[in-house]
């Protein structure tokens, strides 16, 4: 049968019934008799001022062409659409729509059943379209812009880009783009894959690769993570850090380092999680530094596991190949944090039964010390091994029975060694209820050693037996007030806390692991003033302590806390560090004040205050007032003061007196300040220096900082940084700068995350 030229009225009727598409010329309505059926999933719709062609075979349009299917939309001055193929050729120029991607050009060839076909000289604007069955995507997808001189379509969500020119800045803005002979962007997968790139910021090539891959949805995706510039006291280097995503539960990033002081060195880090065990593997390599002409190392491993039944395990490994690599290389919270580097496993037990639990532990232990020509008191010693046991029983009437023990090896390469062995069960009676409660506890502690030859002394034993006696009681009052004009809710807090244990000499006993608590709120409610079972503080003394808040009952906030305790004494004999006996010479021991609270929602205020009867003179105190109306805008100011705190080169401690500013703060359009300064009274001189900007562009970022620290008495480390971050490629970022900046500023966020 001949092909049938059809007028457009009656082509309009035929495809609309035989060819499972709709078409109607613009302006004109359908017949009456002949109603266009309504649009269904899987039809094609085209529309066109004038439209001509053959009955299954082809359909020219001309003029305001809009042909629609599912997703798709094709809006051209020309079309011609091959029915029994499903393809759709147009021009001279077109705009096609899928989903939220826009694709316009001057010629198009394209299938719209497999969603595949070419078209020419694009402009294009994509973000993440999730396919019909997926979940949300967990970000905000980012919108890829650009150009080239062909585009293929590979499928739904999927496009090869042929001299692409990509951004993803807000439209009217190419501060950067990225340059490559094709580009790979798969929707489906979430990955870009950019061949042959340069990174051009502003019109300059900063950085070519053969091969980069980016994500496009915000998600984790191997490629270039963010890169830091730095130069000072270590050298001028630039790291460039690698992400690869290797696997949902596995990564690694990659990190050369490219030092002109120390010389190349390669850093990297591999992740792993499982749903039994998960953990990491950090080492630094520098083959030959160039200032020591050594090889130095990092090598950091953590492991936790769950075999399942209650038995877990745990490494933590660390060392370095020198002790002064992190004066070197870290920066001053390494330094700072880094003196005894923990070389730590364990495997523990948890054991649950009807009222009461159990955890038995094995632990081994020892450190790497990075102290420069340490004493031997510097060097911690090694638990080698550690077996503990701890468990509780719920007894009727609130009670409840505790125990915990403790068997340890110690290691010391020139102090005393030998075993430890703790043994402390107690009964304790727990009464709470809303307006208060009491927890009366008492016990036994009994410490055994078995001591090795020491310096001329022969292995011997020695013991200790101590009763302790213990009760926490407090009560609850709460009324409704007015404070500053608004409804609050006042509290009013008591609290007092006995301890009562016999004051024996100790001495003989050695020093394996114990030292003398910080003194603040927490410590005056504890039975023991040291840390460790090698000393146990005589006691016969009772803790006042007396807390009001008032809460705002509007939003919850706490407007102002106000805490005061004080320990008394009934009897003047105690036990010093050294295990021999001590007598106070006071009836009570320091007064502890604090103040604090939301002044208002963007005003914190917090302070605590010592005072020493003894001395009759303030022991230590400190007050911060920190202003952060919103994210980007912080400053705080902190004073610090302490009597007994700073020690010097012959051992002895002085006095402290610090005054600490930090801040954050918009000076201009896109531009932020950042500083730190943390100067001492007593040395005059500062402790650290940070200052530099921010700029945030909206499409690209940029963070430029010096910093001046002290690292020991008589070194200062000087230290200038510099960081990119172009939205979307730096997603995953190198947080090594924010955590700097977090730590120096209280309350810094970046601003592209604002």
């Amino acid at each position: 049968m001949p092909k049938q030229k059809l007028t457009p009225l009656a082509l309009a009727v035929a495809t609309a019934f035989a060819l499972n598409a709709h078409t109607a010329r613009a302006g004109e309505e359908a017949p009456v008799a002949l109603p266009t059926p309504p649009k269904q999933q899987g039809q094609t719709v085209v529309t066109a001022d004038n439209l001509d062609g053959e009955m299954n075979v082809i359909l020219h349009a001309k003029g305001n062409v809009v042909l629609t299917r599912d997703d798709q939309k094709v809006e051209s001055d020309w079309l011609d659409y091959y029915q029994a193929k499903n393809r759709v050729k147009a021009g001279d120029q077109f705009r096609m729509t899928r989903g939220s991607d826009v694709i316009t050009g001057t010629t198009l060839d394209y299938n719209v059943d497999d969603y595949s076909g070419t078209g020419m000289n694009p402009v294009f604007s994509m973000s993440k379209q999730n396919p019909p069955a997926a979940k949300p995507a967990p970000v905000k997808p980012v919108t890829m812009r650009g150009d080239g001189s062909q585009l293929d379509f590979q499928g739904q969500n999927q496009y090869k880009i042929y001299g692409s020119r990509m951004t993803t800045c807000d439209p009217g803005d190419d501060a950067w783009y990225l340059k490559s002979a094709s580009t790979d962007l798969d929707y489906n997968s979430g990955v870009g894959v950019a061949h042959n790139a340069w990174m051009q910021f502003y019109g300059v090539p900063i950085l070519y690769t053969p091969w980069l891959d980016f994500p496009l949805n915000g998600n984790r995706k191997s490629g270039l993570l963010t890169p830091t510039f730095k130069t000072g006291t270590s050298g001028t280097e630039l790291s460039l850090p690698y992400y690869w995503n290797i696997a949902p539960n596995y990564d690694a990033t990659i990190t050369p380092h490219f030092n002109d002081k120390h010389g190349n060195m390669l850093a990297g880090e591999f992740r792993y999680l499982e749903p039994s065990y998960s953990g990491s593997i950090y080492t630094e390599q520098l083959p030959n530094d160039k200032v020591t002409d050594t090889s130095r190392y990092a090598w950091s491993v953590r492991h936790q596991q769950n075999f399942g039944h209650g038995l877990t395990f745990g490494l933590d490994y660390n060392q370095v190949s020198d002790n002064n690599y992190f004066t070197d290389f870290g920066d001053q919270v390494a330094i700072a944090s880094n003196v005894n580097l923990n070389r730590e496993a364990w495997l523990n037990y948890a054991l649950n039964w009807q009222g009461g639990s159990g955890n038995l532990t094995l632990r081994t232990q020892h450190y790497q010390n990075l102290t420069i020509n340490p004493a031997p008191t510097d060097i911690p010693y090694a638990r080698m091994p550690q077996l503990t046991f701890n468990a509780n029983q719920a007894l009727p009437s609130g009670f409840s029975a505790n125990l915990v023990t403790d068997l340890t090896r110690f290691d010391h390469p020139t102090l005393q060694t030998g075993d430890r062995f703790v043994a402390y069960p107690s009964v304790s009676w727990n009464f709470d209820r809303s307006w208060g409660f009491i927890r009366p506890k008492i016990g036994v502690n009994y410490t055994e050693y078995n001591l090795n030859a020491f310096q001329g002394n022969p292995q011997g034993t020695l013991s200790r037996t101590l009763p302790i006696f213990s009760t926490d009681a407090g009560l609850y009052f709460d009324r409704d007030a007015q404070f500053l004009g608004r409804d609050h809710l006042m509290t009013l807090e008591p609290r007092l806390f006995y301890v009562n244990i016999p004051n024996k000499d100790q001495s003989k006993l050695p020093n394996f692991d114990t030292s003398v608590n910080d003194f603040n709120f927490a410590q005056l409610f504890t039975e023991n003033r040291f840390s460790g079972y090698d000393r146990i503080n005589g006691a016969n003394e009772i803790t006042t302590a007396l807390t009001s808040r008032f809460i705002d009952q509007s939003n919850g906030l706490e407007r102002l806390r106000i805490a005061i305790g004080k320990r008394y004494y009934f009897s003047q004999q105690d036990i010093s560090l050294a295990g021999t006996p001590s007598q106070v010479t006071d009836t009570g021991n320091d007064w502890l004040v604090g103040v604090g609270g939301d002044m208002s929602k963007s005003v914190r205020l917090d302070s605590s205050y010592e005072y020493n009867p003894t001395l009759n003179a303030t022991q230590r105190y400190n007050v911060q007032l920190r202003y952060n109306p919103e994210p980007g805008k912080v400053a705080s100011i902190r004073y610090r003061y302490g009597i007994y705190e700073l020690q010097d080169d012959n051992g002895n401690y002085g006095p402290l007196r610090q005054v600490d500013v930090a801040a954050q703060w918009p000076i201009a359009k896109r531009w932020y300040a950042i500083g730190r300064y943390n100067y001492s009274l007593i040395q005059q001189r500062p402790i650290e220096q940070l200052a530099g900007f921010e700029y945030n562009d909206g499409c690209w970022s940029a963070r430029f900082y010096s910093q001046r620290y002290v690292t020991d008495l008589t070194t200062t480390k000087n230290a200038i940084f510099f960081q990119l971050e172009l939205k979307g490629l730096g997603a995953l970022g190198n947080g090594n700068l924010q955590d700097t900046l977090r730590l120096a500023i209280p309350g810094y966020t970046k601003t592209n995350e604002q």
